[in-house]
């Protein structure tokens, strides 16, 4: 069972890694230091969107609109450590 832990905490890591690294590249686009002109730019860019569509979709439809500014990468993350939490706190009962 300890391996059951490990894996969902590794699962919960990578989730929290590629939402910082769509933030952060959404902040360069929009500053333009980056351009989605350049190929290898885009695919990072649309593989992120679609990774993370499904977790930021349903957040988006219970948050109210904010006129342009999107609150839902900042929602998954806190769902994200609140479960790391949840594990934590419960990793007894894992072995």
């Amino acid at each position: 069972m300890q391996s059951l832990f490990q894996i969902l905490m590794l699962l919960l890591d990578v989730v929290w890694f590629f939402i910082i690294a769509h933030v952060i590249m959404s902040w360069l686009i929009n500053f333009q230091v980056l351009n989605l002109h350049q190929q290898l730019v885009s695919q990072i860019w649309y593989g992120l969107n679609r990774i993370l569509e499904p977790l930021y979709g349903p957040v988006r439809r219970m948050l109210p609109p904010m006129s342009g500014l999107d609150l839902a990468p900042l929602v998954v993350l806190l769902g994200v450590f609140a479960l790391r939490i949840v594990l934590i706190n419960n990793a007894a009962l894992f072995y």
